[in-house]
């Protein structure tokens, strides 16, 4: 950091470690999860008494020494697998399963901020997952409704991760690849919809089509609606 002016601006980026608890103690009174990212290895410990989960980012993936140390505290760990060949995902896993976490979650994620949407390269989920036999999701920097869709709907991720931006005031929104509340608002929104249409799979008619059930052709002459209804007409 001595030698690089950019790199020391970021320390302005950390979160102050008394903001911790504070913020632990009004996810769970709001009924959220929290979680946190390890950058350094006693920042392991110091989080553990109040992540429900680790976070573990793209760029320390290859480091042994900080994922054993998440695993050994027994809480359920996220890994993003950014920039990472299949052997070093495989490797991570390897690590973080020997010292205690059997069923780490693996994120796909595309480390450019943001990443054109035709670099997602989605289909790897299925190849991790395959690889791995972990659960897998997607890390978002694309800012595209399309894709957090198709991951979802049609590769099975279990998780998304995307950075937010409250106001369009944060350091990083200018890069472009955080969302706004409204436009990831709207996604969700969609997702779950997505789901319900999904239904029971049960081939039956729905309520909405009901009423007109008796309005299909009569087997008997072809013509429309059926005679049982006819007979009603004076």
């Amino acid at each position: 950091m001595a030698r690089s002016e950019k790199h020391r601006k970021r320390k302005e980026w950390e979160l102050p470690l008394e903001f911790v608890p504070k913020l632990a103690q009004h996810c769970r009174k709001v009924g959220i999860e929290f979680s946190c990212t390890p950058f350094y290895l006693d920042a392991v410990a110091e989080l553990e008494p109040y992540v429900d989960f680790y976070k573990i980012a793209s760029y320390e993936l290859l480091w042994d020494d900080l994922l054993a140390a998440c695993a050994k505290t027994g809480k359920p760990i996220i890994i993003s697998t950014g920039m990472a060949l299949m052997e070093e995902i495989q490797h991570a896993v390897e690590v973080l399963r020997n010292n205690g976490c059997a069923s780490p979650t693996l994120l796909h994620c595309t480390s450019a901020y943001p990443t054109p949407y035709t670099e997602a390269n989605l289909a790897a989920i299925e190849t991790i997952r395959q690889a791995t036999g972990c659960e897998v999701g997607w890390s978002d920097h694309t800012v595209e409704p399309a894709v957090i869709h198709r991951a979802i709907h049609h590769w099975g991720a279990k998780v998304i991760e995307f950075h937010l931006d409250l106001d369009g005031l944060g350091e990083e929104f200018g890069a472009g690849h955080c969302w706004l509340p409204g436009q990831i608002g709207a996604v969700i929104k969609d997702v779950n919809k997505g789901f319900i249409a999904d239904g029971s799979g049960v081939k039956e008619p729905s309520p909405s089509e009901l009423p007109d059930r008796l309005w299909r052709a009569d087997p008997s002459d072809g013509l429309r609606p059926l005679k049982e209804l006819r007979a009603e007409w004076k």
